[in-house]
């Protein structure tokens, strides 16, 4: 080796241990989409209009395992997650609704970020690509509900709503219109709530309906009355309304579930009862979450269903009729049971 050939060589070295370490880090770290930032989670934005957009995430690393769930607006839960190993890159494409505000629609706990935010989580989320497009025409499965099904901004509460997402194929999409607090005549008149989402349902849309948690002292013909009214404007908008019985609290007598958790309110209506006739006397789907919420918790009993539920060891919070987030993955799950029990249209876009 040449006297210059070795100066060379020297440099190079000692360049080389000159080099920080967070600077080799910063080199060899992947490139994330230009609308990403951060590592765990990912968190990405797109400055797109309320609608429906088709998002698909190649879910992985070229040069390590990794573990990549995905979220969307306020904490709204599109895909489990997702395990790789080192040099696999693996496609999904979700469809998403992007409403203003985000989270609750009458803007309870934030109105979160106009536009589309991603949030990629796991224990070890890498993504490789990442795409956005308007999606085109897909079936629209829209919410109208109260606390137990609405997007939760906030941790731990937990709506079913934003889980069921998970169980849904690219095509469909999920539109949450549920909204802490409201009973079955608040929602009707809101003007945030079914007002702004009747003039969205296009033909062959679904509805889900669920009330009964805040109609506490609602008669039974003013409950039947305010269902009939929403089934009404569904059905004049071409859309499929589906009743469905509302989950049960967390109130046992021994070890069995009270009257109260059942749904019987102040007025002595069993609000479940006036929902299941309805829907036989009107020809109206009902996805009976009331008959089998009961069924699992009384499975459970009064000690092992604490963990649908909030508890003050877990979550800082003793509530029997708010879920956890892994009450409300079950509760999902028995509703998209109960959706291939009716066979709905929604059945053929179920993963």
């Amino acid at each position: 080796m040449s006297l210059r050939q070795r100066a060379v060589v020297l440099a190079g070295l000692a360049a080389a241990t000159l080099v920080p370490a967070p600077a080799v880090a910063a080199a060899v770290r992947e490139a994330l989409p230009p609308q990403c930032s951060g590592t765990a989670p990912i968190k990405c934005h797109f400055a797109v209009a309320p609608g429906n957009y088709e998002v698909t995430a190649g879910l992985g690393s070229a040069t390590r395992a990794a573990n990549t769930s995905m979220s969307v607006e306020a904490r709204r839960q599109v895909l489990t997650a997702v395990p790789t190993n080192a040099g696999q890159v693996v496609p999904m494409t979700v469809t998403v609704n992007v409403r203003n505000p985000e989270g609750q629609p009458t803007g309870q706990g934030g109105t979160g970020t106009a536009g589309l935010d991603i949030t990629f989580g796991g224990s070890a989320p890498a993504i490789g690509s990442l795409t956005v497009k308007a999606a085109t025409a897909p079936l629209v499965t829209y919410l109208a509900g109260d606390s137990t099904v609405c997007d939760q901004p906030v941790a731990p509460y937990t709506g079913w709503g934003q889980l069921l997402p998970t169980a849904v194929r690219a095509g469909a999409v999920v539109a949450n219109y549920a909204d802490s607090g409201e009973s079955s005549g608040s929602f009707l008149a809101n003007s945030a709530l079914f007002p702004r989402m009747k003039p969205l349902i296009k033909s062959r849309d679904l509805v889900f309906i669920q009330f009964g948690h805040n109609d506490k002292q609602t008669s039974a013909t003013a409950f039947r009355d305010n269902l009939t009214k929403l089934v009404g404007g569904v059905r004049e908008r071409g859309g499929v309304p589906v009743l469905v019985t509302p989950p049960v609290r967390r109130l046992f007598s021994g070890t069995t579930l009270t009257p109260t958790a059942l749904h019987v309110n102040g007025v002595g209506a069993d609000l479940p009862a006036v929902i299941r006739a309805l829907g036989r006397s009107a020809g109206v789907p009902v996805l009976d979450l009331t008959a089998k919420s009961k069924a699992l918790v009384e499975s459970l009993g009064p000690s092992a269903s604490q963990k649908l539920y909030l508890t003050q060891a877990t979550d800082g919070v003793t509530d029997n009729t708010h879920f956890s987030a892994y009450g409300a993955t079950q509760m999902a799950n028995l509703v998209v049971q109960g959706v291939r029990e009716q066979n709905l249209p929604l059945v053929a876009h179920l993963r």
